[in-house]
């Protein structure tokens, strides 16, 4: 059982990155739609390259949307309206009628012949108002067009009426005037008048509930198919252009496919598919990482980080897609290398984009557009997206990138529908909303930076300035040390310039790499300001302890001021595994028996070509002191012995440097150690 444990305690980075990898790609397959997949690629206008297609099932073939709109809109226009008649309210209004007008008789003495006159004028009137019906006011204005025919419900019975047949309150008064104006008794008629004009209430309103439950039924029996494909039929032959009705069957069948009911096996073999491509994707980007990249491979928060990129950036295509698929370019995919990018590099960053978008490519309508469009747009940001810590950069890349999808777009466009008429101009706002949704890269970045530690341009920029507090502490307690990382900086980075290194990075380890000096600076030549020496009361031994200690304490320094590990990797590396040459010959003529490991600094040698550059550039700058007298000729002697001797040891044997990049790098230390010493060149007399 033990040895068991010891096992997985020895191989805990393998179990975890095939945990990882698990997890991944089920996370991954999780999200992706299970249906079955059309093997068929077709577009409007296009020739059929496939073999004679014929059907191998029953279906029906669909509308389009277009089609299908129509249809709706036609219902609506052509819909018919409801009206309700309440029959009880004419009985209501002819007896309140009766009762108002016997008031009327006994309070001003009206004869019984002039009372019954006028109680079958009102009788009249009434009865010819709701005859037609009176329309209340908030139903006016329901049918535009007043010669159309509308339908009244009555007494459970319903009939066709024009609706310019109902009156409004203007007619209805129209109607009691023309029928009393001739009447002589003025008195009693404009009592009679005020009465109907009190009494008669509108018997007729529009039944809006009844409408749209008849127009709903009328929008749910319009049928989404226009006819029948029977098994075994042809539906287009090879050279036959998809355009009309085969396209229109094509689509339909592409449709019944994929919205097909699943068995649980054929879904289980979906599924199985699924896993095995998104594996495989995903174990080409471990390989490439251990093949390529080995300092990452051999870092598990690094290949967490890269991973968790990936699922994110497919997470939230496919959230799009699920939810509104017409969006499908406004996810700013080309974060991912640009995220990529400014924590590691190009090569980097594009091969992981082009591993998630075909991936995506499964799940995307017009996967083709959609995996060309964007590959195109990750290749213009990995060429483009440099030196995020200037901020114009960032914004003329997006420029860049965001104008590459409205051409790739464009192009598409015209090719397939064979003029510029049909572009759909929603698409370039999707995409300028794209390019501002890609400034999120910036916010993503920090938030990386924070969680897992890693380093980016803009935060490399922080960490060489000068004033911040380690680095002024280290002026202040060992400024020899501090004009030391200076010049080292300052070659390092014209070194890494020259052979297309990361200048930033290795500027701002050159600028740390000697913090460790700070607790015992004068120890240190660069930092003793007399003749006195501290080492001439130590032994060879001790004197190289000191020495060498500072590689440790300045990586403890390091972490105590939170600067992060791509910055400590240089204080680690910057003298490999060399020794403390002086002290171990001086020991050596007292016991030529010495152990030479215990002058030797413990390592590890580097493992990039910064780190590098940075002992190239750190033994040559602190070798040149000690030439008394310099000449061009002693320079180039110097830098060629020391540089040799590095290689000859074998300390650039995992940097990835090659011998021309390392000449290069020795021309560049040779001229700028003349500028310093402001030499010219030695011409022969």
């Amino acid at each position: 059982m033990q040895n068991f444990i010891n096992k997985i305690y020895q191989n805990n980075t393998v179990i975890y990155k095939v945990l990882l990898f698990l997890v991944t790609t089920f996370a991954i397959v999780y999200l992706f739609p299970k249906g079955g997949q059309f093997k068929y690629e077709f577009n409007n206008g296009k020739v059929w390259k496939y073999e004679n297609l014929y059907a191998t099932f029953d279906f029906a073939i669909q509308k389009t949307k277009a089609e299908i709109e129509q249809e709706k809109k036609q219902v609506l226009t052509n819909s018919k309206i409801y009206f309700l008649s309440n029959s009880t309210i004419e009985d209501e209004v002819l007896r309140r009628f009766d009762n108002r007008m016997l008031a009327l008789a006994i309070r001003d003495s009206i004869s019984n012949s002039v009372l019954s006159f006028y109680k079958n004028k009102g009788e009249k009137i009434i009865q010819n108002v709701y005859a037609n019906g009176f329309l209340e006011v908030t139903s006016e204005g329901v049918v535009t067009d007043e010669n159309s025919m509308v339908i009244l419900k009555k007494n459970n019975q319903i009939s066709d009426v024009p609706y310019k047949s109902f009156l409004n309150s203007n007619r209805v008064f129209l109607e009691i005037k023309k029928e009393l104006e001739d009447d002589q008794n003025s008195t009693v008629k404009n009592n009679v008048l005020d009465i109907l004009s009190e009494i008669i209430q509108p018997n007729i309103s529009f039944d809006e509930v009844f409408t749209k439950k008849m127009t709903q039924t009328e929008m749910d029996a319009i049928s989404y198919t226009k006819g029948m494909v029977s098994k075994g039929k042809l539906i287009i032959m090879k050279g036959d252009l998809v355009e009309g009705e085969k396209l229109a069957i094509l689509n339909s069948l592409k449709s019944e496919f994929e919205s097909k009911v699943w068995t649980a096996s054929y879904y289980n073999w979906i599924v199985f598919g699924y896993t095995i491509l998104v594996s495989l994707a995903l174990l080409m980007l471990l390989l490439f990482l251990h093949k390529y990249r080995i300092e990452i491979f051999n870092n598990n928060n690094k290949v967490t980080f890269i991973y968790l990129n990936v699922f994110f950036m497919i997470f939230i295509q496919t959230l799009v897609i699920k939810y509104n698929s017409d969006f499908l370019y406004v996810v700013p995919l080309s974060v991912l290398p640009i995220v990529l990018k400014a924590f590691f590099d190009a090569r980097l960053g594009l091969f992981t984009h082009v591993l998630t978008i075909l991936l995506l490519g499964f799940i995307v309508p017009n996967s083709f557009e959609f995996i060309y469009l964007h590959i195109i747009a990750g290749i213009v940001t990995i060429l483009t997206v440099s030196e995020l810590y200037k901020r114009a950069n960032l914004f003329i890349s997006v420029g860049q990138i965001t104008l590459i999808y409205m051409l790739t777009y464009f192009a598409f466009s015209i090719i397939k529908e064979g003029d510029a008429s049909q572009i759909n101009g929603n698409y370039f706002m999707m995409f300028a909303a794209n390019g501002v949704l890609s400034f999120l890269s910036i916010f993503f970045i920090y938030v990386y930076e924070k969680v897992f530690g890693l380093v980016s341009d803009v935060t490399l920029l922080e960490l060489s300035n000068t004033n911040s507090k380690l680095l002024r502490e280290l002026n202040e307690k060992a400024p020899g040390t501090f004009q030391h990382s200076m010049q080292v900086a300052n070659l390092a980075e014209a070194a890494a310039n020259e052979i297309g290194a990361n200048s930033m990075l290795v500027r701002t380890g050159a600028l740390y790499h000697d913090i460790g000096k700070i607790l015992n600076p004068l120890y240190f030549t660069e930092n003793q300001t007399t003749a006195v020496n501290p080492h001439s009361d130590l032994s060879p031994v001790d004197s190289s302890k000191i020495i060498t200690d500072h590689v440790i304490k300045g990586i403890e320094l390091a972490k105590k001021y939170n600067i992060p590990d791509r910055i400590i990797d240089f204080i680690r590396t910057h003298h490999g595994t060399s020794t403390t040459y002086y002290f171990y010959m001086k020991e050596k003529e007292q016991n030529p028996d010495v152990d030479m490991t215990k002058f030797q600094y413990k390592g590890p040698i580097p493992f990039s070509k910064e780190t590098a550059i940075l002992m190239m550039c750190d033994a040559s700058e602190a070798a040149s002191k000690s030439i008394k007298i310099p000449s061009a000729l002693l320079i180039d002697e110097l830098i060629n012995k020391i540089i040799d001797k590095q290689m000859n040891d074998g300390q650039f044997l995992n940097s990835d440097i090659t011998f021309r990049e390392i000449e290069i790098i020795k021309k560049v230390i040779k001229k700028k150690l003349l500028n310093i010493y402001h030499l010219r060149v030695e011409y022969p007399e």
